[in-house]
């Protein structure tokens, strides 16, 4: 893939997010240290919760979507971060064992009034489990360079 600058996200434009696998001790791991609820410590914690078995905290979840989105596009584009997170929707559990999969929907661009050189591309994100169930949505929007400016600044 390509470097991408603002100018290269094209509304309603879609960007596969490839595969990634969640395993019993990575949830455990998180957990752990950043959301110690039961059900997502341990087995039998998961078991007697209303989620029936070791569940993903959704800031796990959220995380895991924020490394597929940097392995899909945002290592290789100018971006400088996102500015904010509209929406964030937590659908169902993510389990051990699970595989996610999704996809970035840009849903519009518009060049910042605030800052030359920038642009803001704002997008919808989607995860599912391997059976098609929908875990996550997440509207967001990410401030981009736009090329003459990402040009400049590689060059200086």
């Amino acid at each position: 893939m390509a470097f991408r600058f603002y100018e290269d996200f094209v509304v309603g434009e879609s960007i596969d997010l490839g595969k990634r696998s969640v395993s019993a001790e990575e949830i455990i791991e998180f957990a752990t240290e950043f959301d110690p609820a039961p059900f997502h410590l341990s087995h039998e914690g998961g078991k007697n919760s209303m989620l029936g078995a070791l569940s993903a905290s959704g800031w796990q979840t959220c995380s895991m979507l924020m490394a597929m989105m940097c392995e899909a596009f945002l290592l290789e584009s100018s971006s400088q971060g996102g500015n904010n997170v509209e929406e964030c929707r937590w659908l169902a559990p993510v389990h051990a064992d699970d595989v996610l999969s999704g996809h970035i929907t840009v849903l519009s661009k518009r060049l910042s009034a605030s800052r030359a050189g920038l642009g803001i591309v704002s997008v919808k994100s989607e995860l599912f489990k391997q059976s098609g169930v929908a875990v996550l949505t997440l509207s967001n929007a990410i401030m981009m360079r736009t090329r003459d400016h990402g040009q400049t600044e590689q060059h200086s």
